[in-house]
């Protein structure tokens, strides 16, 4: 995955028929972000240019961000994209929150695992002595797909047998 970039563009500059703005790396410090902005505008072919809009963005995978939205939420989501990959891109949209989305990745991640059943088993297995002649017998698979339809925990995909498995907020 390549870095998320954010378009700013002066407005003003839009509003007089010219495209001018600027491509910024997102996980920039926020000072330096407005920095590159501050720069952009007072290079602008226009008088008086002051207002500027998010009109594009790349790496941000399917989270969609809007011309207004605020800088500083940009930032982490591109941050934590950065860190956490396609994992973090489905995380800031199972929540449409950054802020919720690093808090289940800090304090509710419990692992990739390849399946639910792969989750059950683990869980059960560490936590429960079985029998020997009982361990054949029990049905991961459906014991993972009633903890996550109980609402106990949830999972997010991120590819082939690539299951991430949180306990619920």
């Amino acid at each position: 995955m390549t870095t998320p970039r954010i378009y700013i563009a002066d407005l003003a500059a839009y509003n007089n028929g010219y495209l001018h703005g600027v491509w910024i790396d997102a996980t920039d410090e926020l000072d330096e972000i407005y920095k590159h902005i501050r720069t952009m505008l007072s290079k602008s072919p226009t008088d008086n240019s002051e207002e500027w809009a998010l009109h594009d963005y790349e790496y941000f995978g399917n989270v969609k961000l809007s011309e207004w939205e605020n800088l500083e939420s940009v930032q982490k989501m591109a941050c934590f994209i950065e860190e956490h990959g396609d994992l973090a891109i489905e995380l800031i949209q199972h929540f449409d929150n950054i802020d919720e989305a690093i808090t289940a990745l800090s304090e509710h991640y419990v692992g990739e695992f390849t399946s639910l059943a792969e989750y059950a088993e683990n869980t059960i297995l560490d936590t429960s002595e079985i029998p020997e002649h009982l361990k054949h017998y029990i049905d991961y698979s459906s014991m993972g797909c009633d903890w996550e339809m109980s609402g106990d925990i949830f999972t997010i995909e991120t590819g082939f047998e690539e299951i991430h498995v949180f306990h619920n907020l």
